[in-house]
């Protein structure tokens, strides 16, 4: 999308969006969200202790 000014030269412009505001997630969504992060870190703390182990095997 373009427009004109007054010496009908080209002015493209970005058009800004409509600015909305984020919610609060509903309590539902806090417990998935926990839940999501407490898998992340049992599963990055087992990586690490397999890291370790096939590590310290190793030597």
């Amino acid at each position: 999308m373009y427009t004109l000014d007054k010496e009908q030269l080209v002015k493209n412009n970005a058009t800004e969006p409509k600015i909305s505001y984020a919610e609060c997630p509903s309590p539902e969504q806090q417990i998935w969200y926990a839940l999501q992060g407490a898998v992340g870190i049992v599963l990055f703390t087992l990586l690490a202790l397999t890291t370790s182990f096939v590590i310290w095997c190793k030597f």
